[in-house]
Parts: structure tokens; sequence; C-alpha cells
């Protein structure tokens, strides 16, 4: 990750410091939203709409919060928040024979 040839000055490694401890907290946060999606989405796809719902809620909640840093750009996280809602209401909206 880290080059062989890294500024020498306290204010550069103070800033590359900074950036490993940012890269963790995004990545830990992304992964978080990966898997309430995906709990969503397995729950309406087994018929369980409530527990879809609150796994939504869950989803749609932590994509705000990412985006409301700089974790997720604002657009980004208004097209995950529409498509996962959008297979979820798809899901849901299907008759339990055909699932």
């Amino acid at each position: 990750m880290a080059q062989s040839k890294t500024a020498r000055n306290p204010s550069a490694l103070k800033r590359h410091r900074q950036s490993l401890k940012r890269r963790a907290m995004n990545r830990s946060r992304k992964s978080i939203i990966r898997t309430f999606s995906k709990k969503a989405l397995r729950l309406a796809e087994e018929g369980k709409p409530q527990e879809a719902q609150e796994a939504l809620r869950k989803a749609t909640s932590l994509i705000d919060k990412a985006a409301k840093g700089s974790t997720l750009h604002r657009n980004a996280a208004s097209r995950k928040k529409s498509r996962l809602m959008k297979k979820v209401h798809q899901l849901l909206a299907q008759p339990s024979q055909q699932r």
C-alpha cells in the first residue's frame, strides 16, 4: 500500500496516517451497508415483509449516514437507495407461488 518513496516531512506523514484511518472506516461502513442490503433482499425473497422492511429501513439509514460524511457521494447514495427499494418492493409484490 505505502510506496517506497514517501515524503518525510511531518505533515505528509500525518496526512498519510489520517488517510489510512479514514480508508478503514469507509471500508467498514460500506461493508455494513452491503450486509444490510443483502439481508433485506434475502428476507424479501423468503416472503418475510415485516423483517425485510426493517432491514431496508436500517440499510437506508446507513446509506444516508455514509452520504452525510464523505464515505459515499450523495448521488451514489440516492442511486443505491432507489435500486434497493425497487428490488425489495418488486420481490414483496410477487405472489407467494412464484417464489
